[in-house]
């Protein structure tokens, strides 16, 4: 089943509302999200990087990893009012014409 951002904020909402009680505050769910990004790391550091795997790192999966990053950025979002489609779009458009011939002539990536 393919998923919509905007369809995203939505369930992560319903679900924060019926089964979460509430969400938690803007500061907790920025060092929640920080704890996330760190935990993707370490899966990365791991799979890709240099580091041999802990036993306790075995079973943990990159894209469970990647996709708690996403659930606790959306949350961010709903409770911020950031819709993350029109959020999306904005970037994309600002790296088109920021970036437009940046990377084309960085001689480090040819």
């Amino acid at each position: 089943m393919e998923i919509t951002l905007q369809q995203a904020q939505e369930k992560v909402d319903h679900w924060i509302r019926t089964v979460g009680v509430r969400y938690f505050s803007e500061l907790t769910n920025m060092a929640i999200l920080t704890e996330e990004v760190g935990e993707l790391a370490r899966i990365m550091a791991r799979k890709y990087g240099d580091q041999s795997f802990k036993e306790s790192d075995k079973q943990k999966e990159l894209a469970d990893e990647m996709a708690d990053v996403l659930w606790v950025l959306i949350c961010m979002a709903n409770q911020t009012g950031v819709n993350l489609t029109e959020a999306l779009e904005k970037n994309f458009e600002k790296k088109n014409i920021r970036d437009a011939d940046r990377h084309k002539n960085n001689e480090k990536l040819h």
